[in-house]
């Protein structure tokens, strides 16, 4: 580490060493196919070192890596510079405290990404402390002016914005933080895609929740990530001792959702019991259209079950016997 003007930054070989790393894990982790992506670390108040164009992030060596200034212009190495080098100028051109920037194609966030859904629930304490809500940049094609265009407005007051249909881009106080919070935006979409698409439920933090977050979130000497929308009603302060009142038809959507969910009979299944509940199943038949047995008639007809297989049994037996003597 060295000091410059009160601000430490990473020496060349530890930024360097530092890129590496972080592209062998962020391809490790399937954020990124082929070449995409690209990391870029400060080395000082306006310099940076960068990854360069069409080298897998998996494979990269010192020697590839570019040292550049925040204007643009190429200071050491051999290799050039990704085109979308210019989404890392800006911010650091936007926030001079930010020391490092990510950017990556997770699948989950780039899906979110694609669809045009901002990751802002307050479904996750996490999210809201370490992450904040995610906005989504409006569409810009990828190597011109438009990119750093769209992702300006929120480099002061977020953590990392997703790029419509394109990936996720993050930043931070130094290399690591800003990958740390690349993992936690895959982590936080899968999150929303298992509880609002998949199972179908969400119990989103209620305001009082959230505001005692962002207090403990503003201590923690975090001053950006958006303040993500809250339910009005707690959704999750009563103890849940079973899944059995969880049902397929309980709204997707958490803020219109009932504090009491209610009960649905599924048709088809043998319904549940508590232990040391009667059957809820009626005298004469249950509410899937099968008639119940009575318990002697079943019992009978199991006897009879049982005797004739036992028959069959001997008789192949005796049957394999007599065939050796043939």
């Amino acid at each position: 580490m060295m000091t410059v003007q009160g601000v430490k930054y990473m020496s060349d070989f530890e930024a360097k060493k530092a890129i590496l790393d972080i592209g062998k894990r962020m391809y490790d982790k399937g954020f990124v196919a082929s070449n995409d992506g690209n990391i870029s670390c400060k080395v000082g108040p306006n310099t940076i070192w960068t990854t360069p164009t069409g080298v897998s992030k998996g494979f990269m060596k010192q020697d590839m890596l570019v040292k550049m200034d925040l204007n643009g212009r190429v200071l050491m190495g051999n290799s050039k510079p990704s085109s979308e080098v210019k989404m890392h100028l800006r911010v650091y051109q936007e926030n001079p405290d930010v020391q490092a920037v990510t950017h990556a194609h997770p699948l989950v966030a780039t899906s979110f990404a694609i669809a045009g859904i901002s990751l802002d629930a307050a479904v996750l304490t996490e999210a809201v402390l370490g992450l904040g809500s995610i906005p989504i940049a409006k569409y810009a094609t990828p190597g011109t002016e438009e990119v750093p265009d769209s992702i300006a407005p929120f480099v002061n007051t977020h953590n990392g914005v997703l790029l419509a249909n394109h990936g996720a881009l993050t930043w931070g106080k130094d290399i690591f933080q800003a990958f740390y919070r690349l993992e936690s935006i895959e982590y936080y979409a899968t999150i929303l895609m298992y509880t609002g698409n998949i199972i179908g439920r969400q119990n989103v933090l209620s305001c009082d929740q959230v505001n005692k977050l962002l207090d403990i979130r503003q201590k923690l000497g975090i001053t950006a990530g958006g303040i993500p929308p809250c339910s009005l009603q707690e959704t999750n302060m009563r103890d849940v001792i079973t899944s059995s009142d969880i049902r397929p038809s309980w709204p997707a959507s958490p803020i219109q959702a009932p504090l009491n969910p209610p009960v649905h009979e599924l048709k088809g299944v043998t319904p549940l019991v508590k232990p040391g509940q009667s059957s809820p199943l009626k005298e004469g038949g249950c509410s899937c259209g099968i008639s119940s047995i009575p318990k002697e008639t079943a019992e009978k007809k199991d006897t009879e079950h049982l005797s004739k297989a036992k028959d069959e049994i001997i008789a192949e037996v005796v049957r394999r016997v007599m065939g050796q003597f043939n």
